[in-house]
């Protein structure tokens, strides 16, 4: 017989708490406090640039920080994404969360996530196929940027503080100067 040290929830569960949760394999993550100023200033940064990137593309859109339900039992909330479908509307805007995999994945680390985003997090964006998941550690300045090909991540750029990057989407090849984030 199986004992379960933790308790175990479900989406269905999660759906009905106050607060900010994030849901993994059935175990709660508080998401609280709010992040750091310095966190939401670059968050902010990212998907007003990309915006501009994506002005022109009817399939993408940048989010800051959406809840996307990967399975009954996880729940994630990514600082920014962005989000590719051939009917956004449909797939978006009648929704209340994501349902399939982001295209690209931007986490931008705190002490206390830190590990999180960087294991458990990275594990489970890779396996659900996302294409690209960017580290952003504000502290440094660096960015990590890495490529999924075959549910596989390989390290493909590490910018210190400054540097472009053009993501890949096949309709789409929207580019962010990582420079101009941090301000």
């Amino acid at each position: 017989m199986k004992v379960r040290i933790l308790p175990y929830y479900t989406v269905s569960e999660w759906e009905t708490w106050e607060g900010k949760w994030e849901l993994i394999d059935g175990v709660p993550f508080a998401m609280s406090p709010l992040p750091t100023p310095k966190h939401q200033i670059i968050s902010t940064n990212i998907c007003r640039f990309l915006a501009e990137e994506l002005k022109n593309c009817d399939k993408c859109i940048c989010i800051n920080s959406i809840d996307w339900v990967v399975s009954e039992d996880t729940v994630l909330e990514p600082d920014n994404v962005i989000i590719c479908s051939e009917d956004l509307e449909k797939d978006l805007f009648s929704k209340k969360r994501l349902e399939f995999p982001p295209r690209v994945i931007f986490e931008i680390l705190s002490p206390s996530m830190k590990e999180k985003d960087r294991i458990t997090k990275f594990e489970i964006y890779e396996k659900q196929g996302v294409d690209y998941y960017v580290i952003i550690d504000p502290d440094t300045k660096e960015v990590e940027i890495y490529k999924n090909s075959s549910k596989s991540y390989s390290l493909v750029e590490v910018l210190s503080g400054e540097g472009e990057y053009t993501f890949d989407l096949g309709h789409c090849k929207p580019k962010l100067n990582f420079s101009q984030i941090w301000r």
